[in-house]
């Protein structure tokens, strides 16, 4: 069994929605370099654990350590700067800008960092070019293909090298084999990069490409 050196921790988080009780003491942790898949059935409290995870929501009780920093605390643009650089998001739906080029979204989150502009767009050419997107660099989303945008999308996420990438259903949109394609370059960019993924996902057989696979239900971790 392969050993990876956890890098985000999350202990006891709890989650309120009113008197409705979504997230019921979950534990979990994230090694450098693993892709874990979170799956269950609608309501279990996937997505909702994901966001506070990625600080996108914030946890009523329980604490989150990424690289060795509590991040549930984090506030204002504290909380924006350490999302921007640490954490890397893919979500169902694209959230392309549709006003700007594949290459100028994948420069944004970079640009919104302070990196230097000339820097930022011969990275992000270069990562969209491994993800057999150097065709593309210029075409607007609607001018690329559903899994084209994901990939655009995957280039975004990893702009800023973050210590985590996590996605929300992200082969949602997409057909059976852009599906698989999607979970395959996870795990390519996990190989080249050490690049970690949690993945929420209702895709069973896409699920068990994962290292590991996370159980939810009824607000708790099952298995």
């Amino acid at each position: 069994m392969v050993y990876f050196r956890p890098m985000l921790t999350a202990t006891n988080i709890e989650k309120f929605y009113g008197k409705l009780h979504v997230l019921k003491g979950v534990d979990i942790s994230i090694g450098k370099g693993e892709i874990v898949s979170i799956v269950g059935s609608s309501g279990a409290g996937k997505s909702t654990l994901l966001h506070i995870l990625g600080t996108l929501d914030c946890p009523d009780n329980g604490q989150v350590v990424l690289n060795n920093q509590r991040i549930d605390k984090l506030t204002g643009k504290a909380l924006a700067k350490f999302r921007n650089t640490h954490i890397g998001f893919i979500f169902q739906f694209h959230h392309l800008l549709p006003e700007f080029t594949a290459l100028e979204n994948v420069c944004i989150p970079g640009w919104i960092a302070g990196a230097k502009k000339k820097e930022t767009q011969e990275k992000a050419a270069e990562l969209l070019k491994n993800l057999g997107l150097g065709e593309r660099l210029q075409n607007k989303p609607h001018q690329l293909s559903g899994g084209e945008q994901q990939r655009v999308a995957v280039a975004r996420a990893l702009i800023n090298n973050p210590a985590i990438v996590m996605a929300d259903e992200p082969t949602g949109n997409l057909d059976s084999e852009n599906g698989r394609e999607l979970h395959k370059l996870f795990i390519e960019l996990r190989d080249k990069y050490q690049q970690s993924f949690l993945i929420v996902t209702h895709n069973e057989e896409l699920a068990q490409m994962s290292d590991r696979i996370v159980h939810m239900k009824d607000g708790k971790i099952i298995s």
